[in-house]
């Protein structure tokens, strides 16, 4: 249940509110607006009674909420998130590109893709420093050394970095040096992992999972956002289907639906989703168009020697070549809130 105070509630009429949430066994969560505060009522076992909260002097209305995840629904929070990387908006009109390798795999090659990217449009700079692959023989990430070099990228660029924790052992390290920690599509529902992620302090990129349902994937941000972390971006990959032709099957009816039950941004990743350089561009196109708060896209200045996902990596004058697209199609949907460029 959503309760809603009027626009004039005084402070001890709110507390008072949440007192007798909280006496009722029930977590309260304020939620406050631009006009009003909203209550949220977390971790009670039934049906609440409506008319109970309606008596309370101060309350305007007592919404029951239907969807199994709360706190990122519209139900809770009508209108849309914005999440801040630094100066870098994300979310409700903003839209943002975050591009990289799949792997840092030197300083070198870290420092020439930014400079490439962020000289095209990219606000953010994605790069694995710990890498999940399905074959243990394959290049598993630089691992600390790797963080350590996005950390170089961001003093030498101003990038804010990207980069994935694999489990909640080395969270702390990953956060320690990342703007945004990513939580991959194989750990979605690693409960241990989104728990920790919740006590977080830094925004948290969460991508569907493999074969996840679009309840599954919001029940997963819900569970970082009941641990108290709202800065929560959602990502779109592609799901595991039959098709042979691209890698996985990109979801953008996922951006639709996602975009009408929650608050949360979503983004979309057309690199893993295709798997193949020739798809990446036309899929971002489409992206755009659905209504995505942005796109992580795969660069490499020299794919053909990458060590991880070569073949799906732009080259950087592709990239620059579908950041002026995209920066046409988002003004066409959207002409009151352009394409966030370097140097705009």
């Amino acid at each position: 249940m959503l309760v809603v105070m009027s626009r004039h509630a005084t402070r001890e009429e709110i507390d008072a509110v949440v007192a007798a949430i909280q006496g009722k066994g029930c977590t309260a969560r304020p939620i406050p607006g631009g006009e009003r505060t909203a209550i949220g009522i977390l971790n009670n076992k039934g049906a609440m009674d409506a008319s109970y909260f309606l008596a309370f002097p101060g309350v305007k209305d007592a919404i029951p909420v239907t969807r199994p995840y709360k706190l990122v629904s519209r139900e809770f929070q009508p209108k849309g998130t914005i999440v801040k990387v630094g100066d870098v908006a994300i979310g409700n009109g903003h839209f943002c590109l975050i591009a990289g390798p799949c792997a840092v795999e030197s300083e070198e090659q870290a420092l020439t893709i930014a400079r490439k990217v962020q000289k095209a449009g990219a606000k953010l700079f994605r790069g694995g420093a710990f890498k999940p692959r399905t074959s243990p023989y394959s290049f598993q990430g630089l691992g600390e050394k790797g963080l350590r070099i996005l950390a170089r990228v961001r003093e030498d660029t101003g990038l804010p970095v990207v980069t994935e924790a694999l489990d909640h052992e080395i969270f702390d390290l990953v956060e320690e040096y990342a703007d945004v920690v990513q939580i991959g599509a194989r750990n979605m529902q690693n409960y241990s992992l989104l728990r920790r992620a919740g006590r977080s302090h830094k925004p948290i990129l969460l991508k569907r999972g493999l074969s996840a349902t679009i309840e599954e994937w919001l029940m997963a941000a819900e569970y970082i956002l009941e641990g108290g972390n709202t800065q929560v971006i959602l990502c779109e990959r592609g799901v595991r289907t039959f098709a042979h032709h691209s890698r996985n099957t990109l979801d953008l009816s996922a951006v639709c639906v996602v975009s009408k039950e929650s608050h949360l941004p979503v983004i979309v990743d057309p690199s893993h989703a295709a798997g193949r350089r020739d798809q990446v561009i036309p899929l971002s196109r489409a992206a755009v168009a659905v209504g995505a708060h942005g796109l992580m896209v795969e660069v490499h200045h020299a794919p053909e020697e990458a060590l991880s996902d070569g073949a799906q990596s732009l080259y950087p004058e592709q990239f620059e070549l579908l950041c002026s697209q995209i920066q046409t199609i988002y003004n066409a949907f959207q002409p009151a809130h352009p394409v966030e460029r370097a140097g705009d």
